[in-house]
């Protein structure tokens, strides 16, 4: 197994990693200052303040938090939440100038893998192997926010999935079926196409949009064992395999909407809402922000489909994002009761039906048939979104190159190959 190398810079590191999670907001406050509320136990009459600063600022996750509070405060009366959003492309700086000014909030939204394991690491952060509730996720789960020290920083938030979602009036209006290959799925496309319905909802302005839409696919081209090859050592980034799942993000331009390279995730939710695509390859964390642009948009999801019959579907999957305690926080008792309260199926049930997100929690259902949907083709075609869960290192990362480098190509300022060889070349400054 190889092993990454010591960064020189920690903060500077995280500074530049990337979300996955497209969970950003556009409306979100700039503080992320903790309350200097008396820390320590508390009566039920005695109220302390916990801050929670997150990168998801949109105006559903803000009632979220005002559910949780209500939730909270049946078993934990004493605590107010004080929700502290940040916008999702400020939001790596943010934490970065609140932690080294020792002003960052008592809970920390960290972003998974790589992003949060350097801020573990540079001690900025309180062990939580013995909080109550642990043991409900599965060990890979938790090493969503591990240190490099093996210990536990954080609570999983949520799953997230990339697949493909679609009209399903659409889908009705033309007489289409779920695609079975990727075949049928190009055929699909071309039938949209010939009646001036845009095939696919996409836009390359947002880097991180790109890497998504790549991930969701790519399993289909390089093979469902490339990460696990890559991991060991048997497999680069360069190689034939890796390059053909970059000729297939290409592949699919011509059902692109029209001056797609100017168009970001609010204009891709846009113009799906709208009825104006027929599918978008997406995560699941949109589906709140589309439906509330078209409450009565009918969506339906399928896995990407395989190149070869009789192969399985696929669906990226990792975990969302992980919530952890300011090391140097006043309020640190309060705040694992709310890192508690995340553990348990009442949480776990309200992230289902609140953000429409599989949770990691155990036990957990909804009546909303689309996450009950998603949720099924997860747990049944999950396959690592690989640029968040093992490319997310290096100053800049190999995830940010990747973007940067897939936005040139589809400006026709890069061909598959030469993105393949500088995403090797960035893997190369930090896995060895």
């Amino acid at each position: 197994m190889k092993r990454i190398k010591s960064m020189s810079t920690v903060l500077l590191t995280f500074a530049t990693a990337v979300a996955l999670s497209a969970c950003g907001g556009n409306n979100g406050s700039n503080g992320s200052a903790a309350s200097s509320n008396t820390g320590g136990a508390a009566s039920s009459d005695a109220k302390v303040t916990v801050s929670i600063t997150s990168w998801r600022a949109e105006a559903s996750e803000q009632e979220f938090y005002k559910q949780l509070q209500a939730e909270l405060n049946k078993t934990a009366p004493e605590i107010v939440i004080d929700y502290k959003p940040v916008k999702a492309t400020e939001y790596n700086t943010s934490l970065n100038v609140a932690l080294s000014t020792d002003t960052a909030a008592d809970i920390i939204h960290l972003r998974p893998y790589a992003a949060g394991t350097t801020i573990a690491d540079a001690d900025y952060l309180e062990p939580i192997d013995d909080l109550k509730g642990l043991d409900v996720f599965t060990p890979e789960q938790l090493k969503a926010a591990q240190g490099s020290d093996g210990k536990q920083y954080g609570v999983p938030y949520m799953l997230s999935s990339t697949q493909v979602l679609y009209n399903k009036d659409i889908f009705a209006k033309y007489n289409l079926q779920e695609p079975k290959t990727w075949d049928e799925f190009i055929k699909l496309a071309d039938t949209l196409k010939s009646n001036n319905v845009t095939p696919l909802a996409f836009g390359s302005k947002e880097g991180w949009v790109l890497s998504l839409m790549h991930g969701a696919i790519a399993p289909q081209f390089y093979g469902h064992d490339f990460v696990d090859k890559f991991l060991k050592g048997e497999a680069k980034l360069d190689s034939p395999e890796y390059i053909s799942s970059i000729e297939a993000l290409k592949s699919l331009q011509p059902y692109f909407p029209a001056n797609f390279e100017g168009l970001s995730m609010e204009d891709i939710r846009t113009i799906f809402a709208t009825g104006q695509a027929g599918m978008v390859i997406d995560g699941h964390f949109e589906i709140a922000s589309i439906q509330a642009l078209n409450p009565e948009i009918k969506i339906g999801a399928f896995a990407v489909p395989p190149v070869k019959e009789g192969d399985e579907p696929s669906v990226s999957t990792w975990v969302d994002g992980s919530f952890a305690i300011n090391k140097n926080s006043k309020n640190k008792e309060a705040a694992r009761k709310v890192l508690e309260f995340m553990t348990t199926k009442e949480y776990g049930s309200m992230i289902l039906g609140s953000t429409k997100s599989p949770s990691p929690i155990p036990g957990v259902s909804t009546d909303d048939e689309l996450v009950n949907a998603i949720s099924d083709l997860a747990s049944k075609y999950g396959q690592p979104y690989f640029a968040v869960t093992n490319l997310n290192s290096g100053n800049p990362t190999t995830k940010s190159t990747l973007e940067t480098d897939l936005q040139g190509m589809f400006l026709d300022a890069m061909t598959p190959e030469q993105v393949a060889a500088d995403v090797q070349k960035s893997a190369d400054t930090w896995f060895k």
